[in-house]
């Protein structure tokens, strides 16, 4: 159940959140990646000479001369988050945002510790909509002082985590955090403190091997939560762990009674093994557990892993709200008319002329605004299961189990690992191929078999009449199959042909799972596809 109004702090208690009325929270929302702290994919580039913040800042200042740039940093934060975003992001179903930032709009480089007015002026109206729209705000320090991850997205000088050297690094970090709390004690809007953004990358990523840092890494955090007490007793923290917030060997213990398990997940294939080891850990600690970041794939993976997390009891939050020509984040931002110019800048052409990239850079800053931008209702839609979006047949229920979820009794294709020790036969429909995208798993390539008596179940929205197209493999015996919500008495009965491929069912707006039986013989399911009445209405005309 999701609570759409702030009712206090939230606090966690055991494994689940709570709000201070004592109703369990299960948190849903976006990241507003590129706001405080830029990342180059998020423009459309892919060059390290536009990859972080103070690079980002640098090619920009290049190409319209400081006056301008400076102008411009200020007005593109003005557009790209506004209360617009917020309202919206409510309006879609969700109940919290993450706010990544980075320390320098707090604070100046340099030594010792001089604070700046931009950010905070930033964070407090970003509250003041989230109080308005009615959704908890998660403060994410993105990019610490000095660098937390030794990457691009901590906006670091040398791919160093120079957090966890630099004495005055870490000193403006703990200051920054002390102030913050100060700042936001009574602020109930505040859901709570992301103290480190995916600190600490792994050796793979070619920047060195910093794994001996992770004892300064578990310091900082006993070190940031012991200041923050002082003068805080009130809001959550949320812990991540090395290697992207995958690694889970600095929770040792937990770090403070009122604390979440930050975790992230990219690239993964969506069964439950990718959440085991986080949940094993939260049972072994009592700790809550939050998918604080994930997403950059494509819709059917969202329909498979968010659910499931849910299904699960953990909470999630997508990456990002808004990014240039992308169909997988709810806005897309268009590209200016000559933006081509500054990629062949950027990779080494010539210099467009101050006044063309002036233009170039206007048009930019109103086409992030979010009714500039385009809008892919799609990507919510299978996030929440909301008529209309598609799945892969592979991805019914894990919960409650077998018996309940799925029938659960087949010998299982042994060289397939997707959904193992579930008791369902899944078979290959097309053979492994080149990546498609970055983060492309290729868990798509199954359907499940459903012989004499065999059932899976699919959870969605409730309250929805739709209809379901189901769509099924060629070269199986065909039979009766059953299909209904399973809050209803009895399922529609359909004879499915050898040669069917299709299938389509009105359901009714009932509050039940999908039930898909066979009654008799044996199909393969591949995929299913949810439409609304009035969605399947469109597709006639």
């Amino acid at each position: 159940m999701v609570i759409r109004m702030i009712n206090g702090f939230l606090y966690a208690k055991g494994k689940k959140i709570f709000n201070e009325n004592g109703e369990e929270i299960l948190l849903k929302g976006w990241g507003l990646g590129n706001w405080m702290l830029q990342e180059g994919y998020m423009w459309s580039i892919d060059s390290e000479r536009f990859d972080r913040p103070r690079r980002i800042e640098q090619v920009v200042e290049q190409l319209t001369g400081k006056k301008y740039a400076d102008a411009f940093w200020v007005k593109f934060r003005e557009n790209y988050i506004t209360k617009s975003d917020i309202l919206k992001m409510a309006e879609l179903g969700y109940n919290s945002v993450r706010i990544p930032f980075m320390y320098r709009l707090f604070m100046e480089e340099g030594p010792g510790i001089r604070y700046k007015k931009e950010g905070f002026r930033l964070l407090d109206n970003c509250l003041s909509w989230c109080e308005e729209a009615g959704i908890y705000a998660f403060l994410d320090l993105h990019g610490a002082p000095g660098g937390q991850t030794g990457a691009n997205i901590d906006d670091s000088i040398d791919n160093v985590p120079r957090l966890f050297i630099d004495s005055d690094s870490w000193d403006k970090a703990i200051d920054l955090w002390k102030t913050l709390a100060e700042r936001y004690k009574d602020r109930a809007v505040v859901g709570g403190y992301d103290l480190l953004n995916e600190p600490i990358a792994p050796p793979n990523t070619g920047n060195g091997n910093f794994d001996y840092l992770f004892p300064q890494l578990t310091l900082f955090y006993e070190h940031a939560i012991a200041e923050i007490r002082k003068i805080d007793q009130k809001h959550m923290v949320s812990i991540e762990g090395a290697h992207w917030a995958a690694d889970l060997s600095i929770f040792t213990k937990k770090f403070d009674e009122n604390m979440v398990l930050h975790f992230h997940r990219y690239a993964e294939i969506p069964d439950i093994k990718c959440l085991e080891k986080y949940i094993d850990k939260s049972n072994e600690l009592d700790v809550a557990l939050w998918l604080g970041e994930s997403g950059e794939n494509i819709n059917e993976w969202y329909a498979a892993i968010y659910p499931l997390a849910e299904s699960a009891g953990i909470g999630y939050n997508l990456w990002p709200w808004k990014k240039m020509d992308c169909t997988n984040s709810p806005y897309s931002v268009n590209r200016p008319k000559d933006y081509q110019k500054v990629l062949d800048y950027i990779g080494g052409g010539v210099h467009p002329g101050f006044e063309a990239a002036r233009r170039i850079f206007d048009e930019y800053l109103e086409n992030c605004k979010l009714d500039n931008c385009a809008e892919h209702t799609e990507v919510t839609n299978h996030v929440l299961r909301h008529a209309p979006f598609s799945m892969r047949a592979s991805d019914f229920d894990e919960y409650p189990g077998s018996g309940t979820s799925f029938s659960g009794y087949s010998a299982e294709n042994a060289e397939i690992s997707y959904r193992s020790g579930c008791g369902m036969k899944l078979v290959e429909l097309e053979a492994a191929k080149a990546k498609r995208y970055v983060f492309d798993c290729q868990w798509d390539r199954y359907g499940v078999i459903l012989s004499d008596s065999e059932f899976v179940c699919y959870t969605v929205e409730s309250g929805q009449e739709v209809c379901l197209k189901l769509k099924f493999a060629k070269g199986y015996s065909g039979g009766m199959l059953g299909v209904g919500r399973t809050d209803d008495s009895s399922l529609k009965e359909f004879e499915v042909k050898p040669e069917c491929t299709k299938l389509e069912v009105k359901l009714s707006g009932g509050c039940g799972a999908v039930k898909i039986i066979s009654m008799k013989g044996t199909v393969c399911l591949e995929k299913l596809e949810f439409l609304s009445e009035f969605n399947r209405a469109k597709q006639a005309i």
